[in-house]
């Protein structure tokens, strides 16, 4: 596969961790990589962004391209709006990621926040890009309290869809972990249907 859509069950979770991960397990196996960020919130002209972070834990092999940039730390569609920048349509994310794909092994494209969020004033997702480009989605979950229903309804939400889910990863294992993340490693995929692929 040349496109792997990185989304999660919310936001802060470790999407670009798991993102940086995959692209650096590719560059080492001997693959190009491009990270694609359709939309980056809350960061200012001159701050890196997720797409220069996943270069920064991957290496400098890795290719990264941002589509759209709004200062507020918002969903894309709220803060393209209140921005008065142009919003991010489903289309020009596959078209990016085409493009990307016709000169790297492997695109990976991190979506905000959670698979359902608003990238326009359509109400376009990140799922209607996965959707366009035929990509499988990684689903990148918390470890701890709160995950299987997050979890279990993206799942839902793929599946509802058409969209193929490629697996679940906890984004950020704690370093001391509690009951419910030790036990959510063997409840996630039951809840999900999806295979638990890392965390």
């Amino acid at each position: 596969m040349s496109v792997i859509v990185v989304s999660g069950t919310g936001t802060e979770i470790g999407k670009t961790v798991v993102t940086s991960a995959i692209a650096a397990a590719a560059v080492a196996a001997g693959r190009s990589v491009a990270v694609l960020k359709p939309a980056q919130t809350g960061v200012g002209p001159q701050e890196p962004g997720d797409a220069a972070e996943a270069v920064r834990l991957a290496g400098p092999a890795v290719t990264a391209l941002e589509l759209a940039r709004y200062p507020e730390p918002l969903a894309p569609d709220t803060a393209a709006r209140r921005s008065g920048l142009a919003a991010v349509a489903p289309e020009r994310i596959a078209e990016a990621a085409d493009g990307l794909a016709r000169s790297h092994d492997l695109v990976l494209v991190e979506g905000a926040g959670g698979l359902l969020v608003r990238f326009d004033e359509e109400g376009h997702t990140l799922a209607d890009a996965a959707r366009l480009l035929a990509a499988p989605v990684l689903v990148v979950a918390p470890a701890g309290l709160g995950t299987l229903n997050s979890a279990a309804l993206t799942a839902e939400a793929l599946t509802a869809r058409g969209l193929r889910g490629l697996g679940v990863v906890v984004g950020s294992w704690p370093a001391s972990p509690d009951l419910a993340s030790r036990c959510n490693l063997a409840d996630l995929p039951k809840v999900s249907a999806l295979p638990l692929l890392g965390a």
